[in-house]
């Protein structure tokens, strides 16, 4: 990266129009989200797919970045759509060809993350919310799982930030029974 040039002074550049800010975009970014894919998808193979395709959005939409916003939190948006999406991929794909399960490749419940189950469960249950009421969904994505404050999930969801915090209350209060009765 170039002496002094900050992830937000690519992306402003490379929102512009300039097509090497964008790969030095890209390169600066890759490993945060990976990372951040990582925390809505529990296999890493399903991660690193899933964290290409924000990547692919980024290259493609960074002219939509206005930089109104921090370009970490546009950024957070492309990734919960990604994920989300990749997740409803996977889930459509299993549903379309169920896999036989080897013996020798069964899951030891010994040796499962319970930090994977619940990114799972969490996906399944953003999936149901998303049908039942979707429009709790981005106050809950924004808030609570990209840990944006409150102010700043209420700008990337369009919503006053009263009704951010009425609508977030009401997807918690919607989600926990799912989360709680899959545990």
């Amino acid at each position: 990266m170039p002496e002094g040039a900050s992830t937000e002074e690519l992306a402003r550049r490379a929102a512009a129009g300039d097509g090497t800010a964008l790969e030095l975009l890209l390169t600066e970014i890759r490993p945060e989200t990976v990372r951040r894919c990582g925390r809505f998808l529990p296999c890493r193979e399903d991660a690193e797919e899933a964290a290409q395709d924000v990547l692919l959005q980024v290259a493609r939409h960074i002219t939509g970045f206005e930089g109104r916003s921090r370009f970490g939190t546009w950024l957070y948006t492309v990734v919960a759509n990604c994920c989300r999406q990749k997740y409803r991929e996977l889930k459509r794909r299993a549903a379309e060809q169920p896999a036989v399960i080897e013996p020798a490749h069964a899951v030891d419940p010994r040796t499962t993350s319970v930090i994977a189950g619940s990114r799972v469960d969490l996906l399944e249950a953003l999936d149901r919310l998303e049908r039942e009421h979707p429009q709790l969904v981005a106050p809950l994505v924004y808030r609570d799982i990209c840990q944006l404050d409150y102010a700043e999930a209420a700008e990337r969801a369009g919503i006053p930030l009263g009704t951010l915090k009425s609508r977030l209350h009401e997807a918690r209060k919607r989600v926990r029974p799912w989360l709680t009765a899959s545990a």
